[in-house]
């Protein structure tokens, strides 16, 4: 159960757009060459790949920044490149991507590469292109320079370290104490076993290895592990420590506290990524002020998703919300939406590839009747859109004394169903504008209407869509109950 999910809700669907990162480290360039295993060599006992195409992507600390611009927020990175095609390449992924690439050209260092040979969706091979070692002393401060002209306005910075020479303790504590002074948050994903460089940070992220020689421990003892995590959190002055521990999820550590959230169980591909997935949504909740173990447990599951595909690729927010359909299910007040909500939510919906089915009513006093239509609506699509009459429309349409229950209980009491996804008033006389606005795959109505009456039928027609007519419970009706009552 995640907490706070109706901010979580809020956040990511209406303000993480509003959200400036600014991301600093390695930055690196992703390329890939796909294809097919039939046989073994003939000259060596290794497979044969029969390359089918290549493709390259945005890698290293860039794709943290990846992560931040899939999943809605506006994102900046610095790093150093070599002014090179690689570089060239690289930000052009960037920038195809809405985010900004400051990088500082060092030369003598080219561009950071990594070749990874897949055969179907297994990595066979990863080739590497980089010089590592200091860079000169200008190189830095160009760095920081640009660093430093970014903070102002940023809601997070995030740390990412691949120990390739960008994150020098020097430049660490700069960043680190520039942004805190500015009370931004800054997050550390780190390559180095001396974690001192990254004192004063908000929280630092390592994985359970990164963890174990930052604490000289082996880590089969998880209670020990974490033992020292927390000493390690007081030792370096951070608000709090992130452990990616595999298979057993992911754990926040403050001194004499821990949170552990179970890993999402799904079939895992690639973990390529995975440490950059999380930063990037730990920064992003961090930003919009929500609390520490939500966003742990909102990263959690962004891992889920992502060590389910091939390479390194960004997880995407309509990903992040369908994985968080389930949650929503559970909490009622999360389905009922605004019409700028809904059209929102409706449009996360179709790029996650889901059918949405639309109906209307009053649904005054529910009963058996209404909620056999809507199960059976939501047999025709993956979504459920409920389209309620305002109270002011309700006495419209059945005079005074109507409805008995008010618009928002009624909505509230909708969105309760398993089988309904969403609940939106509307007051027009009918809910044509509301199906225009949504672009609905299949309207239903229940048998009291046929194709030719039902509002919005030759508008869904255009579009490819279909009207459904399904059967009515006998002896079942809103009239009835208060007759009875």
């Amino acid at each position: 159960m995640i907490e706070q999910l109706h901010e979580v809700i809020q956040e990511i669907e209406q303000k993480w757009a509003a959200k400036r990162l600014l991301v600093v480290g390695d930055v690196m360039l992703d390329k890939y060459i796909w294809g097919d295993v039939g046989r073994i060599s003939p000259e060596a006992p290794v497979p044969v790949v029969l390359a089918t195409h290549q493709s390259q992507q945005p890698g290293g600390a860039a794709n943290v920044a990846m992560n931040l611009s899939r999943l809605g927020a506006q994102a900046e990175i610095i790093g150093f490149t070599g002014g090179d095609e690689d570089e060239r390449l690289l930000a052009e992924g960037l920038r195809a991507n809405g985010i900004l690439p400051e990088f500082v050209v060092s030369q003598g260092f080219p561009t950071i590469t990594k070749q990874r040979i897949l055969g179907g969706r297994q990595q066979m091979l990863r080739l590497d292109s980089e010089r590592l070692g200091a860079r000169s002393e200008d190189d830095y401060e160009r760095l920081v320079k640009r660093v430093l002209a970014h903070l102002p306005g940023c809601d997070a910075v995030v740390l990412s370290d691949y120990a390739k020479g960008v994150l020098t303790p020097e430049v660490c504590q700069t960043i680190i104490q520039a942004a805190r002074g500015l009370r931004i948050p800054v997050l550390v994903d780190p390559k180095s076993a001396d974690f001192t460089r990254y004192r004063g940070a908000t929280t630092i992220c390592p994985n359970l290895g990164e963890l174990c020689v930052a604490v000289h421990l082996d880590g089969r003892d998880l209670k020990s592990l974490l033992d020292a995590a927390g000493a390690l959190v007081t030792e370096l002055g951070i608000e709090f420590l992130t452990a990616t521990l595999g298979e057993k999820g992911i754990a926040l550590v403050r001194p004499g506290k821990r949170f552990l959230t179970p890993a999402v169980a799904r079939q895992v591909f690639d973990v390529s990524g995975a440490g950059d997935t999380v930063i990037a949504v730990l920064a992003l909740c961090l930003a919009s002020g929500l609390r520490a173990e939500t966003a742990v447990s909102v990263a959690n599951i962004a891992a889920g998703i992502v060590v389910g595909k091939a390479g390194t690729v960004p997880v995407e927010k309509h990903e992040l919300l369908a994985a968080l359909a389930p949650e929503i299910a559970l909490h009622g007040e999360d389905k009922a939406v605004s019409r700028e909500e809904l059209v929102q939510r409706v449009a996360l919906w179709k790029a996650n590839g889901e059918r949405v089915a639309f109906t209307n009513g009053c649904f005054d006093l529910l009963h058996i009747g209404h909620i056999t239509v809507l199960e059976q609506a939501r047999r025709f699509a993956d979504r459920l859109i409920v389209a309620i009459n305002s109270d002011a429309s309700v006495r419209g349409l059945k005079g005074a004394g109507r409805p008995i229950v008010g618009e928002r209980e009624r909505a509230r009491v909708l969105a309760a169903l398993a089988a309904v996804d969403a609940v939106v008033v509307f007051g027009e006389a009918t809910p044509l504008e509301v199906i225009v606005a949504t672009r609905p795959d299949v309207i239903v109505k229940g048998g009291d209407y046929d194709a030719e009456t039902v509002v919005g039928a030759s508008e869904v027609q255009t579009w490819g869509g279909q009207v459904k007519i399904v059967p009515l419970v006998e002896g079942f009706s809103t009239t009835r109950l208060i007759a009875k009552l």
